[in-house]
Order: structure tokens, then sequence, then C-alpha cells
């Protein structure tokens, strides 16, 4: 598969997996966003400035590429779904070591997210 060819298909993926994750509360959108303007960038300045320009989508791909930052409300969205992860894991009854792997994870991306700058896309 030549470059330009994979990049693309990369994006295209991407793309779907970071809208999917608008309505699926345990998938993320906004890396999968970064990852598709990325691969965009290298294959179609067309989806490339679609994407970066999209009402919705735009503003956290800015937001990250100008500052490193996520917004207020992206912040607390995450931690909430973060904690929903962990309690609904412990409701269903899941095995103690799973817990605690899936505890230090999620305490590792929370440290990620909270550290990082507002911007002022917020």
């Amino acid at each position: 598969m030549r470059g330009r060819t994979f990049w693309l298909l990369l994006g295209l993926a991407a793309t779907a997996f970071g809208i999917a994750g608008v309505v699926l509360p345990l998938l993320p959108t906004t890396p999968f966003l970064l990852l598709a303007a990325f691969a965009f960038a290298r294959s179609s300045p067309r989806l490339h400035n679609w994407l970066v320009t999209h009402p919705h989508f735009g503003p956290p791909i800015e937001n990250w590429r100008l500052y490193g930052g996520i917004d207020r409300k992206s912040k607390v969205l995450a931690m909430v779904v973060i904690v929903a992860t962990f309690a609904g894991s412990w409701l269903f009854g899941v095995t103690g070591w799973i817990l605690v792997i899936q505890a230090i994870v999620l305490c590792a991306v929370s440290v990620f997210i909270l550290t990082r700058p507002n911007g002022p896309n917020t």
C-alpha cells in the first residue's frame, strides 16, 4: 500500500471511530480526531481542511495543536466517564485484579487530562 493511501485510510478509520465516540461513552473522540487530522495532513488537504474547520470537531483539534490544551467541558466529561466506567465495572462484579489494573490506567489517564492547560477554546 502506498504511503498516501495508508494515511488516507488511517484518517478515515480514525474519523469513523471519533464520530462513534460522540455517542459511545467509552470510546474517546478527541484522540481519534487528532489522529485523523494528522493522517489527513499527509494524505488529503481537502479532508484535513474539512476536519479542522468543522464547527464541532475543529475547536478541540485547534486547541490541542496550538496550546496542547483540553477545554474544561471535555475534561469534566472525561472525568465523569472515567468514574462511571470504574463504578460500572465494580457494580458488575469485575474481578479484583482487573479493577486494580483499570484503576491504575484510569488514574494515569486522569492525571494526563487534568494536567493539560485549558487553552482559549473553553
